[in-house]
């Protein structure tokens, strides 16, 4: 395992000690990894910072705030139709969960053609709620909140019920901080594929000034000349908040993953 967690970190190593180097640094005699300080400095970040009137703070903003909100409404929607689909007997919830089930075989590619006619047509391109409406519940975590609430007890509702407590209340109160490690689990999982997708942002929005960083990052890469030394920068700065969310969740997210492995 030590070995494979070696092998995993080369191309961050990689990528950050390039960071500090000049593009004819970079690919001296190779893809060169070697570090010397005397041909390293900030001047990647600093043209980063300042490069066409800080356009990457726009990219870095872009992302922030379409990341916060999908994750939040993800985790909102699809905790609540999870929370459903496993604690209450209704007509057509068989039916419900084969359609879950479906849309999670279903390529995601295969949605872009009517997924862009619909969003063109509601008048959302080039906007935050053409990227985000689209990805608000997704099947995977609406199956992920399901089997996770399939191992919680009934009898909580029963009992609060019979105290006067309303479904929402059950629900908020009761389950959800049962549901924390499931939570734990879908924030990071959410948070690296909003903070990620490149595709769909890209189809959506129209001017630069809009991308997300993974659109705005590959717009560096034009036939004229590749800015690795900025792009480099801007990947290294792109990793911190997903680090942040994990090793703010990663408890939950590990006992998430787990529950249910074992009995007893």
């Amino acid at each position: 395992m030590i070995f494979l967690a070696v092998l995993v970190m080369i191309p961050f190593y990689f990528m950050i000690v390039s960071s500090f180097k000049s593009v004819a640094d970079i690919f001296s005699n190779g893809l060169n990894v070697d570090i010397n300080f005397s041909k390293m400095s900030l001047h990647s970040y600093e043209t980063l910072w300042t490069n066409r009137n800080g356009i990457y703070w726009s990219w870095f903003k872009n992302s922030l705030i379409i990341t916060v909100l999908e994750t939040v409404l993800v985790l909102l929607f699809t905790s609540m139709v999870g929370y459903g689909l496993a604690l209450y007997d209704f007509k057509g919830k068989t039916t419900i969960f084969a359609v879950v089930l479906i849309m999670m075989m279903v390529p995601s590619s295969i949605l872009l053609l009517p997924l862009y006619k619909e969003v063109s047509q509601l008048g959302l391109m080039n906007t935050y709620a053409g990227v985000i409406l689209p990805a608000i519940v997704p099947a995977s975590s609406i199956f992920f909140f399901r089997q996770f609430c399939m191992g919680l007890s009934k009898e909580f509702a029963e009992s609060a019920r019979i105290d006067g407590a309303g479904e929402f209340r059950i629900f908020w109160q009761i389950y959800v901080p049962l549901m924390r490690p499931a939570f734990g689990a879908m924030t990071i999982l959410t948070t690296m594929n909003a903070w990620n997708d490149f595709l769909w942002p890209m189809i959506v929005m129209k001017s630069d000034t809009n991308f997300v960083l993974p659109a705005g990052l590959m717009s560096a890469m034009t036939p004229y000349g590749n800015n690795y030394d900025l792009l480099f920068a801007g990947s290294v700065m792109s990793i911190i908040p997903i680090l942040v969310v994990f090793v703010l969740n990663q408890n939950q997210f590990i006992e998430g993953l787990t529950v249910g492995g074992v009995k007893g």
